[in-house]
């Protein structure tokens, strides 16, 4: 069964990953932020062969239904916009099996996420496998250049509060890194 979630189902982020050595470190400095820990989950997505954007099927250890995420994102080493639409998928299983029939598996990435929110802004601290440790933002922004530009800013400056490495910023995907 397909779920679309509330509300309008593309939502507008401006986003950004870096490469980063210590997950220990930033845990610390996050709650020094007193950031709002949701927990730590073991993800697998599946990336598929499509003509354009990124697609993959997101399945959480524990849970039956998973989500198919869809976006179009900037592939640049700064703080991006992105395009996401997410379909919650309640048998996962089945429903991976279909898509493997219709389209080609591009990649697998396994990975530990723990999430966090921060003043508006999701932090994901990943250990990936066969790539390393990560820390990502992401942040919900309107469309309009002036929006996207204030919350790029944001990001920016949490980058230097947690004392992020612009040098260690990645532009691509981890179906691409893998």
């Amino acid at each position: 069964m397909l779920k679309l979630r509330r509300g309008a189902p593309e939502k507008s982020l401006v986003e950004l990953k870096a490469r980063v050595k210590n997950l220990n470190l930033f845990r610390k400095r996050l709650a020094e932020l007193e950031a709002e820990r949701f927990g730590c989950f073991r993800q697998t997505d599946t990336y598929f062969e499509v003509p354009k954007g990124r697609l993959k099927l997101r399945q959480t250890d524990g849970e039956k239904k998973a989500q198919l995420i869809y976006y179009e994102r900037e592939d640049v080493a700064k703080p991006k916009k992105s395009k996401v639409v997410i379909i919650d998928i309640g048998d996962s299983e089945s429903f991976k099996t279909m898509l493997e029939k219709v389209l080609e598996v591009k990649v697998t990435v396994d990975k530990t996420r723990e999430i966090y929110r921060h003043k508006g802004t999701q932090i994901h601290l990943d250990n990936v496998k066969s790539l390393g440790t990560f820390i990502e933002f992401e942040r919900k922004t309107p469309t309009d250049s002036a929006s996207v530009g204030k919350n790029r800013e944001v990001l920016e400056r949490l980058m230097k509060t947690l004392g992020i490495d612009p040098k260690s910023l990645e532009s691509l995907s981890y179906s691409e890194l893998v």
